[in-house]
């Protein structure tokens, strides 16, 4: 993970991994304070599905890891423990385009996540995030657990 500290190496390497390369999924955009991602999923044969939409589990894929790995690199994994919890996901409306996520931590919610900690041990809050298409109509939104403790 040393490797991907910086917002400009997380970003490259992200866009390296495979299941990211060969999907078409792409990072645009990591704050210098891992506060905000964005991600794109191009419309693609890789991506598509029988019917000619995007396939969900693209959609699934392209917005599963980064609330984890975004408070990862805020809080610090020497000090936490943070994992994906669980997830559920919406198909709003069939996707025909690329599909945009912002993903987005505030600091009311690492605020929040801190008092849950001092108050009971842990922390599971939740992160939604919609799937926007390129008309900027919501097609998915997937709601993120994470399970987060002191070491």
């Amino acid at each position: 993970m040393n490797i991907m500290k910086s917002a400009r190496s997380f970003r490259f390497f992200m866009n390296i991994y495979p299941p990211y390369f060969f999907t078409r999924t792409r990072i645009k955009y990591v704050s210098k304070d891992f506060k905000e991602v964005v991600v794109v999923l191009k419309r693609s044969l890789l991506t598509r599905n029988f019917v000619g939409t995007t396939f969900g589990g693209s959609l699934y894929s392209a917005a599963d890891p980064f609330f984890m790995l975004m408070l990862i690199r805020i809080m610090g994994i020497k000090e936490y423990i943070i994992w994906d919890q669980d997830a559920k996901i919406e198909f709003l409306k069939p996707v025909k385009s690329h599909l945009t996520l912002r993903f987005l931590i505030s600091d009311a919610n690492l605020k929040a996540i801190e008092e849950d900690i001092i108050r009971d041990g842990l922390s599971r809050p939740h992160f939604v995030v919609e799937g926007k298409d390129n008309e900027g109509k919501v097609c998915v939104r997937v709601d993120k657990g994470i399970y987060i403790r002191r070491k």
